[in-house]
């Protein structure tokens, strides 16, 4: 991973108790990056810091609730004083487990408030927490995590498929706004991919759109880990604005 030049950065990632957010806090890691990571579950967050260590790689956690303006300002001030700031910031966090798919008449409206705020106004706040160290030092690379259901248009799934198109669409404006400041806004939308969270929403999850796919395989978490690795580094210095999708070939966008 040397060759991606970003030994010696550093990077904050939220949602990374587990599944993506962990697999992303981990292959920047091995990358030589200094790692914190955040997430409302500290036992997670601990648990991917002693992966990370026991790996040799670097790694910080902090508690943070991505809604809350003051939990994320803290959260930026952790990243000042254990590195200076954060070079790149990766927007993870997001309620995916424990959603029902439901039709959109019948979707409770407190669940769909808690899905907005999650999924999009934690996008926001985090990284309104973050650009002013960005500004500062120079620029930074951001990288929001979208979904690819965003273009295939899942039924049944709204609030979730609204939230993730949301993301898309703010880090095109993002994009466009911070640009004067050498901060690139990118994203990474994944295909269904086999994490827990995954696991638990359906029997067959395994085999699950496998056969739409170019590559006719379920996707893992490190297959995720390389997309938001380029997006990070400096051979995606001059892409902003941009959304990758990592779904193996089941849509084209």
């Amino acid at each position: 991973m040397s060759d991606l030049d970003l030994k010696g950065k550093s990077a904050v990632i939220t949602g990374a108790a587990g599944g993506l957010g962990r697999a992303f806090a981990e292959g920047f890691a091995k990358a030589g990056v200094e790692v914190l990571v955040g997430d409302i579950n500290s036992e997670g967050c601990a648990e991917t810091v002693a992966l990370i260590q026991a790996a040799g790689g670097t790694a910080h956690m902090a508690t943070v609730d991505v809604t809350d303006r003051e939990s994320c300002l803290a959260l930026a001030r952790t990243a000042e004083t254990k590195f200076g700031g954060a070079d790149i910031l990766v927007n993870n966090a997001a309620i995916y487990a424990g959603l029902e798919r439901q039709a959109l008449e019948e979707i409770d409206e407190a669940v769909w408030d808690k899905v907005m705020a999650v999924n999009v106004k934690g996008v926001w706040q985090v990284s309104r927490a973050f650009t002013p160290l960005m500004r500062a030092s120079g620029g930074g690379a951001i990288v929001n995590v979208s979904s690819a259901t965003v273009f295939s248009g899942s039924p049944q799934w709204l609030h979730y498929v609204a939230t993730k198109g949301a993301v898309i669409s703010m880090s095109r404006a993002m994009a466009r706004e911070l640009g004067d400041h050498n901060i690139r806004v990118n994203v990474l939308a994944p295909g269904f991919t086999l994490t827990d969270a995954s696991l638990g929403l359906m029997q067959d999850a395994a085999s699950y759109g496998v056969t739409r796919g170019a590559l006719k395989r379920a996707a893992r978490a490190d297959d995720m880990v390389g997309g938001a690795l380029y997006l990070a580094s400096p051979l995606a210095g001059f892409v902003t604005g941009q959304t990758l999708i990592v779904d193996g070939g089941r849509q084209f966008n």
